[in-house]
């Protein structure tokens, strides 16, 4: 756990994700990362120099097959650290794939999904969101939106949404998945296996595979992407104000007449 500690509690500090008195809220997919990150900010609040709750929420997105004995292991834990959870029901799977039948549906699948997440939040007194993305994600995303998108862009370790009056935080921001993965096997954690028909299928999967692929090759070219969105001075290409323009009769006497 200290290994997720140290990285996660720089990412808090970095970013100034958590205040003294506030209510975090873990959107608690039952997946590695979000169940990961309860555990960790469940531990980080015995000493963190801030005093906060904790609280998990849980999108049930309604399918039919969940894993309702895994659930009730996640509820289980839950207990045993001292974190509330709430259970959200909605009928998101059948809109998504029955009714609406997306061909790539993650899009408005998160979008349901964080509009139920903010809708509890605020029925519960409101509070901050914090989500597991990992740095994985974090060079998944910019790839995603260089190659579909035509921008170099990430989400932010923090964001304040004006719709619901939510502040999104994300601590995982600094630990790569791999580190994840193990922390939870030697932890022990229960974790839910993702029923969405569409996982391993999607965008994000491609641009995973395409960054392993790559890294045979350039070993250390994550690292790199990570670097260019962690850096404030390395996402800028283009200057925000224009060069000085010089005085065009000293730019045409300092270039040579050409015949």
């Amino acid at each position: 756990m200290q290994q997720i500690l140290s990285p996660m509690r720089r990412a808090i500090q970095d970013y100034k994700m958590i205040e003294d008195g506030d209510r975090i809220f873990v959107g608690l997919s039952g997946g590695k990362d979000s169940v990961l990150l309860l555990a960790a900010l469940a531990a980080y609040r015995a000493f963190s120099p801030e005093r906060f709750e904790l609280q998990a929420i849980t999108v049930d997105m309604g399918f039919k097959d969940s894993p309702i004995s895994e659930s009730d292991a996640i509820s289980e834990y839950c207990r045993q650290i001292e974190v509330p959870r709430h259970i959200v029901k909605t009928d998101i799977a059948e809109i998504v794939f029955d009714a609406r039948k997306e061909s790539n549906p993650c899009s408005l699948c998160a979008k349901f999904r964080r509009g139920a997440l903010n809708s509890e939040i605020n029925r519960l007194g409101g509070g901050k969101l914090a989500l597991g993305h990992n740095a994985d994600d974090v060079a998944e995303t910019a790839l995603m939106s260089l190659f579909y998108e035509g921008r170099f862009s990430c989400f932010t370790p923090t964001a304040y949404m004006d719709k619901s009056g939510v502040t999104l935080i994300r601590p995982l921001v600094y630990i790569e998945e791999c580190d994840i993965t193990g922390a939870v096997n030697r932890l022990g954690l229960p974790v839910v296996k993702n029923p969405c028909p569409a996982d391993h299928f999607t965008k994000r999967e491609y641009i995973k595979q395409l960054i392993k692929t790559i890294r045979k090759d350039i070993p250390f070219v994550k690292e790199r992407i990570l670097g260019a969105v962690y850096h404030p001075e390395r996402a800028n290409l283009w200057p925000l104000t224009p060069p000085p323009q010089q005085d065009d009769k000293t730019t045409r006497s300092s270039t040579p007449t050409q015949s």
